[in-house]
């Protein structure tokens, strides 16, 4: 980790010191740009990379994705469904506190059945708070991905995925909830 550390965040502003050195607000933004972008996305990434080469890992990786796919589709058909409370206004009009509500429930039943096909781990107290954070981040990480988008005017985040607001839309609560799992992991 320190030296994907030092490659992306040192490296960039170093290199533009050298090649850009007179001080400005447009250099402080593009600093953050470039330090920014790949550790937003890489460092998760690596961790998952991290995660799967422990012990029953990849069951770890695949556990993960049910609870923030579970996450994502109970929050949707729950808004929809009950949505009468804005989450964020601003930020994502759509999103509802009872679609978030209903994203932690689903997301527990996901486990709930994940953990009793793969038998990966008892159903405890423990895992019923990690599922519930890893739900909470993952919803956190799609607003703020619509709040990147809202900042600079786009629908969508590419078009790699038409249809669907680009990657990063379906990644965004992933790269908020691996840290949670990664820690979890880390000091079980």
């Amino acid at each position: 980790m320190p030296i994907i550390t030092v490659l992306w965040v040192f490296l960039p502003m170093g290199y533009l010191m050298m090649h850009k050195p007179t001080p400005g607000k447009e250099l402080t933004a593009e600093i953050g740009r470039a330090v920014f972008g790949p550790v937003y996305v890489s460092l998760p990434l690596a961790m998952l990379a991290l995660i799967d080469f422990r012990p029953k890992g990849s069951i770890w990786v695949f556990f993960l994705l049910a609870v923030i796919f579970a996450s994502d589709t109970g929050a949707f058909y729950f808004g929809r469904q009950f949505g009468k409370h804005k989450l964020h206004k601003v930020v994502s009009p759509g999103k509802s506190w009872e679609g978030a509500v209903g994203g932690l429930v689903s997301s527990v039943a996901a486990a709930f059945l994940f953990l009793l096909v793969s038998r990966l781990h008892s159903l405890d107290t423990g895992i019923i708070i990690l599922t519930l954070l890893l739900s909470a981040m993952g919803q956190i990480g799609d607003l703020s991905e619509s709040l990147l988008k809202r900042n600079h005017g786009i629908k969508d985040s590419g078009s790699i995925l038409p249809g669907h607001g680009g990657i990063l839309d379906r990644i965004d609560g992933l790269l908020f909830a691996i840290p949670v799992l990664f820690g979890y992991l880390l000091f079980q």
